[in-house]
């Protein structure tokens, strides 16, 4: 019988990616640690890829098995106990981690993805050194701004494997002419967008400034959708996020989209407005 996949939360995401990290981790193949816990190796199989949730009481089971103790074992504990719930909202940066992992197994888990991007540009099309720029000016020391640019760049991954997922990037005029970093830096990046732009599975297109109100101007979301579960509205703010799986807010997004597409400039047009922005650049330098 097939897992039912119709109940699988972005929580629940992050779990099975805690899960799979912890065995890993530990060294512990999943036949062994299955043998440990008294289950099947299917069920733990399940467990790593959130096609199914463990209870609290198999998470603290694996978690004694693989050795994890203190405020690790606690905070899966905890994302295990709300695994099942619908609606995800943290504040205040220690919340921020676990959201991203949901995000990570989201990216890894659709068929597609719509990121309105109105001030900066989409994450998974940003290269190392943009990414490294934002770091840097959030003040974050050295050691946690490398490990932030190669979360990021293994982020990427996504589009650009064998089978990837299809992204469609709406980006806002500003994000494009804004200067991220140094000027190399931001040239760098525009010239990395117009050769993911070139790709089948890619669709980038930028609203102009003055077009008049539209829903984007409500401010920044992701629409992850899963060819095995409902599809689901990411929001994340500096020090705050929130994953919302509502039936009518997503369709809510899905129509905003629409609207947001329909004012912005095609695949074409946007090429040529990047390829003008970099020879204003360029002119510049």
């Amino acid at each position: 019988m097939p897992a039912d996949t119709s109940g699988i939360t972005p929580r629940a995401r992050a779990l099975s990616s805690a899960i799979r990290s912890v065995r890993e981790k530990s060294g512990i193949s999943g036949r062994e640690l299955s043998s440990r816990l008294g289950v099947s190796h299917g069920t733990v199989s399940h467990w790593e890829t959130g096609r199914r949730v463990p209870t609290p009481e198999d998470v603290a089971g694996l978690l004694g098995a693989a050795g994890v103790t203190g405020k690790e074992r606690q905070r899966l504990l905890e994302l295990a106990r709300h695994a099942s719930e619908p609606n995800w909202l943290t504040v205040g940066m220690p919340g921020i981690p676990q959201q991203l992992a949901g995000a990570v197994e989201c990216e890894r888990s659709a068929s597609a993805i719509v990121e309105w991007a109105p001030m900066g540009l989409p994450g998974l099309l940003q290269t190392a050194d943009y990414a490294r720029s934002i770091a840097t000016s959030s003040g974050m020391d050295r050691q946690e701004i490398e490990r932030r640019v190669t979360i990021r760049m293994g982020r990427r991954e996504v589009v650009t494997r064998r089978s990837p997922v299809h992204l469609t990037a709406l980006i806002g005029e500003d994000a494009i002419r804004d200067r991220i970093g140094n000027a190399e830096t931001m040239l760098d990046q525009l010239q990395h967008l117009l050769e993911f732009a070139r790709r089948d599975n890619i669709a980038i297109q930028v609203v102009r400034r003055c077009t008049g109100w539209h829903p984007g101007v409500a401010g920044p979301f992701v629409l992850y959708e899963f060819p095995d579960s409902p599809d689901v509205v990411h929001f994340e703010h500096y020090s705050s996020g929130a994953f919302v799986p509502d039936e009518d807010d997503v369709q809510a997004y899905h129509s905003a989209v629409r609207v947001i597409k329909k004012v912005a400039l095609d695949q074409e047009e946007t090429i040529r407005f990047i390829e003008l922005i970099i020879d204003e650049k360029e002119q510049a330098a």
